[in-house]
């Protein structure tokens, strides 16, 4: 890796492009494409819907990749943001922004998952939000202390401790070296020391020790940013590098399966390296598309959503699009296409959601964490 740039302030269309690509799909992409599914028997929409489904335990869907891919697109955002106010501002100062940041994105992470509405003990205190928290914070740290021999190290000391622990360190009533659910290690520690409301009862997938690997998909997003922030080096040179790191984070993680099988709800270490390897070739292609072949007017949509993207994360919690969109299309216009309907009706949730970003995009409004 190469010591990052001190021209660190150009903002990188591809990575809000990319990171709007990895929202689209969470706000009404999904749902919309597992609506066209169900039209249709023929193979193709059977693929589709699948791939967009979480797997249940091991295995990996295209849908399992969206989460990681936007926790290492955070660690790529770290190297210019941080790296530029480290030298602007000096160390201290930088530090009082990450924690300030990181605080405010958690506190927003217990507020969308229903704060007190429901009572104390429905808090849930680890969910997507508060592990982007949680990642950004200690990723964060181990950037502004380490250069990056020691942010590899940080990287191994994570996935492979993480590892060892789950591994070799036995749960009660069961042994050790145990993945299945409710019987590995991760989800016995949430059993026993994870307070308040837990997503799968006892155990929650962005439960408590399961956030020191997801630590590791952050670090791999510094890496890539310290690739892209290398000034010296041409569009292709670093596309090169981002994609020798993709393939090299792939072969090793489904190596490393074999043992250490890949699983979304545990964070495994085999699947923060595949998903890490999915994660740089896909930077890879929109980085040498948008930037460095300069074919950018495609993404622009994209690139609204990747400006703001916890606004139109949190428009969907709190904002009810589909009956927005009932309401022009729903009724006679939705009953007369029969199975189509609700196609339509997901189509135009979709198209609000766009058009949302776009507005925000076009009076320059954005919530900055």
């Amino acid at each position: 890796m190469h010591k990052e740039s001190n021209a660190t302030s150009q903002r990188l269309t591809s990575l809000d492009a990319l990171r709007g690509f990895d929202m689209f799909w969470i706000v009404g992409a999904e749902e919309f494409v597992h609506a066209l599914g169900e039209t249709s028997q023929a193979g193709w929409a059977h693929l589709l819907t699948e791939q967009l489904s979480h797997k249940s335990w091991e295995g990996l869907a295209f849908y399992d990749c969206i989460f990681p891919l936007f926790v290492f697109l955070a660690g790529v955002s770290i190297v210019f943001s941080l790296g530029r106010s480290i030298q602007e501002k000096g160390r201290p100062a930088t530090l009082g922004r990450v924690f300030r940041r990181a605080l405010l994105l958690y506190l927003i992470g217990i507020f969308y998952y229903g704060g007190f509405a429901d009572g104390i003990e429905k808090i849930r205190l680890l969910g997507v939000l508060q592990r982007i928290a949680l990642c950004y914070l200690f990723a964060s740290l181990i950037f502004c202390f380490t250069h990056w021999k020691g942010r590899l190290v940080a990287l191994v000391a994570l996935l492979g401790g993480y590892w060892a622990m789950m591994s070799f360190i036995p749960v009660p009533g069961v042994g050790a070296g145990v993945f299945e659910e409710g019987k590995n290690l991760a989800n016995y520690v949430d059993k026993q020391y994870l307070p308040l409301f837990k997503w799968n009862g006892d155990h929650d997938p962005e439960g408590l020790l399961s956030t020191l690997p997801a630590i590791g998909t952050c670090l791999l997003g510094v890496f890539a940013g310290m690739i892209l922030s290398a000034s010296q080096h041409s569009h292709a040179k670093k596309t090169l590098q981002l994609a020798g790191c993709g393939v090299l984070c792939l072969v090793l993680g489904y190596l490393w399966s074999l043992q250490f099988p890949i699983i979304k709800n545990i964070w495994t270490s085999s699947f923060v390296l595949v998903t890490g390897g999915y994660s740089f070739l896909a930077l890879a292609a929109f980085y040498y598309v948008i930037d460095g072949l300069g074919f950018h007017h495609w993404c622009w949509p994209f690139v609204w959503i990747g400006m703001n993207p916890i606004t139109i994360y949190l428009a969907h919690r709190f904002l009810r699009f589909e009956d927005l969109a009932n309401r022009l299309v729903g009724g006679p216009i939705k009953g007369a296409l029969g199975s189509y309907g609700e196609v339509l009706v997901l189509a135009v949730v979709v198209a609000m959601s766009f058009g949302l970003v776009r507005f925000l995009h076009r009076k320059q409004i954005y919530l900055r964490v």
